[in-house]
């Protein structure tokens, strides 16, 4: 009969415990702002939530009227302001770890005093750690929506636009249009000149379409040598003349390969957004107006016909 090796089983002494329950007792309850203020900040992987906390939190101790904070996380500006700023400022460049993680500005009518000045950073030195953990937070959700060859969002990101643009035509019946586009022969872009000029050219497309529109309008690349833009507030007539404007952008791309020069069109399809559809209803009717593009000659626009 084989040896069986005996469990041994490791028992914590009840006075540790009386010191574990003494010791969370003191820390759930305990007036140390920068206990509290850790604790709080711990609840929340929302940047903006967290901001709130701190302007609090500091408010409650060291007086400011105004507090502001800046970063840019995944290519886009994150602003958080509170409060109405006054003549004097103390600003703070948020680093951890030799990385930045935005600027925070305090402002108010009378100057700050040295006291105060310390206050504040030890109150940031605090917060750092769970700010750049929101910070981070945020540039794994944009990752997960932004295509990594061209850095705009891609078809996760449309799909999920899309369905909020849905909701909100319906509930206050606005216009919205689609409008998708397809780059003309993009496979003898790569079969002639190969995968790194391709990508290239996919690249400049993403930033022809960005030039092309509007502030409020949206480049989604919905996959392979395909686009798609959402155009809020806009009828099938304007979404046509946008998607004309991204077609000349697009032809008047060049790129050297080394002795010959390459042009490239694309051709559009657009539909306008159609109550009570759901998106993806509303994609493949602005699919096959592309379709119809495609199959018309190329390097041109075709709209989804509806009946107003």
């Amino acid at each position: 009969m084989k040896n069986i090796p005996s469990i041994q089983r490791t028992t914590t002494q009840p006075k540790d415990l009386v010191a574990l329950r003494q010791a969370y007792q003191g820390w759930s309850n305990t007036p140390d702002p920068l206990t509290r203020l850790t604790r709080r900040l711990s609840t929340t992987l929302s940047l903006e939530t967290q901001l709130g906390i701190l302007a609090e939190e500091m408010g409650s101790i060291i007086p400011f009227d105004a507090l502001s904070y800046r970063h840019q996380i995944a290519r886009r500006d994150f602003v958080y302001a509170t409060g109405m700023g006054g003549p004097h400022r103390c600003e703070y460049r948020l680093g951890l770890e030799g990385v930045c993680y935005g600027t925070l500005t305090l402002n108010r009518r009378h100057k700050f005093s040295d006291e105060e000045l310390q206050g504040v950073e030890m109150i940031i030195s605090a917060a750092i750690c769970p700010l750049r953990n929101a910070c981070q937070f945020i540039a794994i959700e944009q990752a997960a929506l932004t295509d990594a060859l061209t850095s705009i969002p891609n078809k996760r990101a449309l799909d999920e636009h899309l369905q909020r643009a849905s909701l909100l035509a319906e509930r206050h019946a606005e216009e919205y249009s689609l409008i998708l586009c397809d780059l003309d022969h993009f496979k003898e872009v790569n079969d002639q000149h190969g995968h790194v000029v391709g990508d290239h050219l996919l690249r400049l497309t993403a930033g022809a379409l960005e030039t092309a529109i509007r502030n409020s309008d949206s480049v989604y690349r919905f996959g392979g040598e395909e686009f798609a833009i959402l155009l809020p507030h806009t009828g099938e007539q304007e979404a046509r003349d946008v998607a004309d404007r991204v077609r000349s952008a697009v032809a008047n791309l060049r790129i050297d390969c080394g002795g010959t020069e390459l042009s490239v069109t694309i051709s559009c399809g657009v539909a306008r957004y159609m109550p009570p559809e759901g998106a993806e209803q509303w994609i493949t009717r602005a699919d096959e107006a592309l379709y119809r593009a495609k199959d018309q000659g190329r390097n041109c626009t075709r709209v989804f016909a509806t009946i107003r």
